[in-house]
């Protein structure tokens, strides 16, 4: 490739570098200026920024116990509500043998909030009488939603229920509790328990319906998943309107058909099946087919916030134990600020002793090494940045950590590329080919060691939680943001300097002296081996010789120099 070639290659790598961060940054920008959650600043995790802490004690029969099991599995499903609402680097943790402890950075949505306070069973109750008609229906996936009229029943005999619909279940007693319940007013005690083999009077989540339930049917622990999104035609043909997915397991898959069988033949409001959390109904849709393959849809006045809070919520709902809030409380950053402080002087102690390392030993060259660094920390700091906006990531701590390490990653990357050229200039090749072949052999190098340490980011990342998940996912970051420094910076940096006359006449200052590098400058940036050196490797070599001969060859070799 001609000099011209090289150099034009180059500068086009660095024009797509300087595109790729420019792009990011006005992404951000924009995002500011439409006043969307996007900052110019990274966002902070609970330890650097502080947050809120909500403590939850569970909520369980007189002379029940909370097993370790059921607590560790609550947690699990606290950390599965809590990301799922976008929150990073949020801490869920048990305190003593009963307590959960949920800490969020910053100031959380109402949203995430109500998940982790809606922290009851999950649980599937048949509606026997209600003073709403449906706005919802659920039915196999394509259904639509049709509107139910309102009804409201009861029995006035002592018959036994037969099932979970049966009117029987409506005593003169609980219909009189039923008309007198008022939905604006508190009715329930917090983390009231319910009797799941009994009729339940309850109302909807937003204090409109109220509602008369028979007992408990399928548990919110048999639903596999639940998700939103746009329903479909019988053509196949995308609509406007949202809806919830909802699939059970096998248990869930034959309760779900069993109950969908009975209800589907009944008039409303008895063919819908009401779903509670805390013992509030957030759904209450009507039977639109029975389904025997455990996939519905529920259909109805949804959008695209709605349907997700709902599949949220279906998902996400089911604890095997129920909590109640003892404590929510703001909590400061005092010290994660002061290690933070701490972490960024080591730091920056680290990134002088790397500078005044290259200055020393590579001396010009030292320029490259800095713009290394100072690229590499560019495009991090806007990556971060982008990553907290649409990803929801924060930077904790440990995170930085990762962040700090990266220095050495970065450094290690520049030393191999240029002592692979040095042996190359050793060799006797010419500057501009010295650099393209210990790139060659260079970058081999970089991709194994940059490759390791991705890998080993990744294994923390999937077998880690909290602080150390942060520091991995920094790391990670950084490896592969070191590989786009040494392409598109480094390598094409060296490229230009290579043609200056400066570097390609082997100054002293250059990082290329010939006296450093054992190697004569012999015109036309090419260096031919000292002769010095090449003496004195050839004495050593005769000396070699001469210690690895026999006894007669000795007497052989005296004799002759005696004759002469």
């Amino acid at each position: 490739m001609a000099v011209s070639g090289v150099t034009k290659s180059a500068r086009r790598r660095l024009v797509w570098l300087g595109a790729m961060i420019v792009s990011i940054a006005a992404l951000i920008g924009i995002g500011v200026a439409t006043g969307s959650s996007a900052t110019l600043t990274p966002k902070l995790a609970l330890d650097l920024e502080g947050g809120t802490s909500i403590i939850l004690s569970p909520v369980v029969a007189e002379g029940t116990v909370v097993s370790e099991k059921e607590l560790q599995q609550a947690v699990g499903i606290i950390r599965q509500r809590v990301d799922s609402t976008g929150v990073s680097e949020a801490q869920v943790s048990t305190q003593g043998n009963n307590n959960i402890v949920v800490s969020i950075p910053g100031k959380p949505d109402d949203n995430t909030l109500k998940l982790i306070r809606s922290s009851a069973k999950l649980e599937f109750r048949a509606v026997i009488a209600t003073n709403s008609g449906a706005t919802t229906s659920v039915g196999g996936n394509g259904s639509s939603a049709s509107p139910s009229a309102s009804a409201k029943g009861g029995s006035k005999t002592s018959a036994s229920p037969t099932d979970a619909s049966d009117l029987n279940w409506v005593t003169p007693a609980l219909q009189a509790k039923f008309d007198a319940l008022d939905c604006s007013k508190q009715f329930r005690e917090p983390g009231q328990v319910d009797d799941p083999a009994q009729p339940l009077i309850t109302c909807d989540s937003s204090g409109y319906a109220k509602y008369i339930l028979g007992p408990v049917e399928i548990s919110g622990s048999d639903i596999a998943n639940a998700t939103s999104g746009t329903t479909t035609t019988s053509t196949g043909a995308q609509t406007n309107n949202w809806a919830v997915n909802l699939s059970f397991n096998d248990k869930g898959t034959k309760a779900f058909s069993a109950v969908t069988s009975r209800l589907y033949p009944l008039t409303d409001p008895r063919n819908r099946f009401a779903v509670t959390l805390d013992g509030y109904v957030i759904t209450a849709p009507a039977t639109q087919a029975v389904i025997t393959n455990g996939d519905a849809q529920i259909t109805g006045n949804f959008d695209q916030i709605s349907s997700k809070s709902l599949a949220d919520s279906l998902k996400y709902g089911s604890l095997p134990i129920s909590f109640q809030v003892q404590s929510q409380e703001n909590i400061s950053a005092t010290l994660g600020t002061e290690q933070l402080a701490s972490g960024l002087l080591a730091g920056l102690i680290g990134l002088i002793l790397v500078v005044i390392y290259s200055v020393f030993q590579y001396r010009g060259l030292a320029v490259v090494t800095i713009g290394s660094l100072v690229i590499a920390a560019v495009i991090a700091y806007v990556v971060i940045a982008f990553l907290s906006w649409r990803n929801g990531f924060r930077l904790s701590l440990s995170g930085v950590a990762g962040l700090i390490v990266a220095i050495g990653i970065t450094a290690d990357s520049f030393i191999v590329y240029f002592e692979r050229v040095r042996d190359e200039l050793r060799d006797g090749r010419p500057l501009n080919a010295a650099v393209e072949s210990g790139w060659k052999r260079a970058i081999r190098t970089i991709i194994v060691s940059d490759g390791v340490s991705l890998l080993a980011a990744v294994v923390l990342f999937t077998l880690t939680v909290g602080s150390v998940q942060g520091f991995a996912y920094t790391l990670g970051l950084t490896t592969i943001i070191d590989l786009a420094v040494v392409m598109l910076f480094t390598h094409p940096m060296l490229q230009i300097l290579a043609q200056t006359r400066f570097f390609a006449s082997g100054h002293p200052w250059s990082g290329f002296d010939s006296k450093a590098l054992g190697a004569n400058y012999r015109g036309r940036m090419e260096f031919k081996t000292s002769a010095r050196v090449t003496e004195t490797k050839k004495a050593k070599a005769s000396k070699e010789a001469t210690k690895r001969q026999t006894l007669a060859e000795r007497k052989a070799a005296q004799q002759a120099e005696g004759d002469n």
